[in-house]
């Protein structure tokens, strides 16, 4: 695999078999969390960068930043996992996904991301994949 072009690295992603099926994508940098429906399948490389526009505003990037990270996306490419770190926060996201999946205020997919996103990790040194997205963004967060 080729050396990303984006601030946040390579994504990952692994199917949720919840009803209906879900896609949960992690940024191997910033272990940024994104759930969203899997069907179809066959267009997740094209409506990932939308979704990922939107977590990205919500976190409050600039729209510059957001769409000079959405540009870098442009080539995709599929493997297999290759961060065994990032494969265990992927598993740690489900189970807390699931955990959060059926309290009113987390049913939205975007809420859901958003709050796992606040969640300290410690491939991140304890960090939260929020925090790491303020600092690497910087000035273009507001």
């Amino acid at each position: 695999m080729s050396l990303p072009t984006t601030v946040l690295g390579n994504w990952y992603a692994t199917a949720l078999f919840w009803k209906p099926p879900l896609a949960l994508l992690v940024s191997e940098r910033t272990l940024l969390p994104l759930l969203m429906p899997l069907a179809p399948a066959s267009t997740l490389a094209v409506r990932f960068p939308i979704e990922f526009d939107e977590v990205l505003r919500r976190h409050g990037v600039i729209r510059a930043a957001v769409e000079r990270e959405v540009a870098a996306m442009a080539e995709v490419a599929f493997a297999k996992t290759a961060n065994r770190s990032v494969l265990g926060t992927r598993n740690e996201f489900s189970f807390l996904a699931e955990g959060h999946r059926e309290y009113p205020e987390t049913s939205d997919l975007m809420t859901l991301s958003m709050h796992l996103a606040d969640t300290p990790y410690g491939p991140i040194k304890y960090n939260s994949p929020a925090r790491v997205i303020k600092e690497l963004f910087g000035d273009a967060v507001r």
